[in-house]
């Protein structure tokens, strides 16, 4: 009885909260802490039941006995209002050996009687925690659904960040192709108004600004 009793006291006084952080199913964890205090305390209230059964036993065969001590009480007292002395003798050594039963009677049913006292105290206050941890059972997953709610969140924000950063990009490099079409554009309207000569330097200067800006978007994607 008092090993089950410090089982539970032990789960009780446990730091849910501390073991929760370190278990990957904090529910599940939590609803096998509570089966087992449960299963601990149908335990404990066998033990009990049997002492308060075995405290009322002994209630009842001390009552018993202190009637068969007022029995022969009145039963000597009925012997001497007949005169008969030896009779009324006899009769108080039976309520003699009668209280002599009842005087170790009651120290054992005092003792018994503070035990069972004892256990139930502790049952209830068991069974008190239990529903506490029931309580917290509910807060707890509560708390834990709401943070894998706001992991969840965390995780799509840093996917649609990625996304906009990706976006981005693409915008960025749309704009400079745009802006390297009208530039040839240009380039291709100047060519018609150009003299052999300035076209063919102009062809050299677009050829080697080609080149850089190739140069230039090769080492950005390798660096992407």
């Amino acid at each position: 009885m008092a090993n089950i009793f410090a089982r539970i006291n032990d789960i009780c006084s446990a730091n849910i909260n501390d073991l929760i952080d370190r278990l990957e199913d904090p529910e599940r964890m939590i609803k096998q802490v509570i089966r087992e205090m449960e299963e601990n305390i149908n335990q404990s209230k066998e033990g009990v039941i049997d002492a308060i059964a075995s405290e009322k036993q002994l209630l009842r065969e001390l009552e018993t006995h202190r009637s068969q001590s007022e029995a022969w009480l009145s039963k000597a007292q009925l012997a001497l209002e007949a005169d008969n002395e030896e009779l009324a003798r006899s009769a108080l050594a039976r309520k003699k050996e009668v209280d002599n039963i009842i005087k170790n009677l009651e120290p054992a049913w005092a003792s018994a009687k503070t035990t069972s006292e004892r256990l139930k105290r502790q049952l209830h206050q068991l069974e008190a925690k239990l529903q506490e941890a029931k309580l917290k059972r509910s807060t707890l997953i509560a708390r834990q659904r709401a943070t894998q709610a706001r992991e969840q969140m965390h995780k799509t924000e840093d996917k649609f960040q990625t996304t906009l950063d990706a976006q981005n990009r693409l915008d960025r490099m749309e704009d400079k192709v745009v802006y390297m079409e009208a530039r040839a554009d240009a380039l291709a309207e100047l060519d018609e108004e150009s003299t052999p000569l300035e076209k063919e330097f102009l062809k050299m200067q677009v050829d080697n600004d080609v080149e850089l800006e190739l140069e230039a978007l090769k080492i950005k994607v390798q660096k992407k």
